[in-house]
């Protein structure tokens, strides 16, 4: 079987996989890997236990373990990135083009720059591109971000007060739907519901699995259940706590666990509690 290491090349970002090439590495080794982009660094980041053919697809051979010298370099460019998109900045605002500027990557070897950017309009940056070619004495690539990689890339903090998710340890999007919050009784407001990137919040993604399966095995509002104290209708209930608030015939209302209520499938019940 092909020995096979997954590198990250951005510190919360994608892992792409490519053959050891019989170089022995530990994790967080870095390495200089050949991408789409040219030369990259990267860290290790998992050696897999089960291979999938997705992995060995088109899989190329690491260029070699990472020296100090590479790691120097890379940490030079990271001081060029900086300058490049500050002139960048500058001709943003020469052109008067509505976007706006996130971040610039220099690929290893210094042959191309990547240059991030966000805008709610179309927008014609051949114009800037070129200048800054010439000026920098580098080739320029252009990518539109959306709004989750724009809050990813800049980072930031969330409604709960941490450091955002996509920022510190996703590195990559799950759908979420507005389903998720209703199945978590969560407000269905947007404004309450959304992230700084004015998306639904990653987060409500985490416990939905666990939610869904909880509420099958709960009582639906409205339902009829057999308690202690007789004949009850369900109001709500709580999936993670495994209880209901049920409403007695007396109008009464009280919180059972789940192991104390019986589902009532007498119709008989039901006439008398709708009559």
């Amino acid at each position: 079987m092909t020995d096979i290491v997954g590198v990250r090349f951005k510190s919360v970002g994608k892992i792409y996989y490519f053959d050891r090439a019989g170089i022995e590495l530990e994790i967080n080794d870095y390495v200089i890997a050949e991408t789409s982009r040219g030369l990259e660094l990267g860290t290790v980041a998992v050696f897999p236990e089960q291979v999938s053919d997705e992995m060995t697809k088109n899989l190329k051979p690491l260029a070699r373990k990472a020296e100090p010298d590479d790691i120097k370099h890379a940490r030079e460019l990271e001081s060029k990135e900086r300058e490049a998109l500050k002139e960048a900045g500058k001709l943003v605002e020469r052109f008067n083009l509505p976007m706006k500027l996130l971040s610039a990557e220099y690929n290893f070897d210094s042959t191309r720059l990547t240059l991030y950017f966000s805008t709610e309009e179309r927008v014609d940056f051949r114009e800037l591109a070129r200048e800054l070619a010439r000026r920098l004495k580098v080739r320029i690539e252009m990518k539109q971000t959306g709004p989750r990689d724009e809050a990813k890339l800049r980072g930031g903090c969330g409604r709960c007060g941490l450091p955002l998710c996509c920022a510190t340890f996703l590195s990559g999007f799950a759908p979420v739907s507005m389903k998720m919050a209703k199945e978590q009784s969560l407000p269905l407001n947007p404004m309450k519901i959304s992230g700084v990137c004015g998306r639904l919040m990653c987060c409500l993604v985490y416990e939905s699995e666990l939610y869904h399966v909880m509420k099958q095995k709960l009582p639906k509002e409205g339902q009829l259940v057999s308690t202690a104290m007789g004949i009850a209708r369900v109001i709500s209930s709580n999936p993670l706590k495994e209880t209901v608030l049920v409403e007695l015939e007396s109008q009464a209302t009280t919180e059972l666990p789940l192991s104390e209520i019986t589902i009532e499938n007498n119709p008989h019940h039901k006439q008398q509690k709708d009559g």
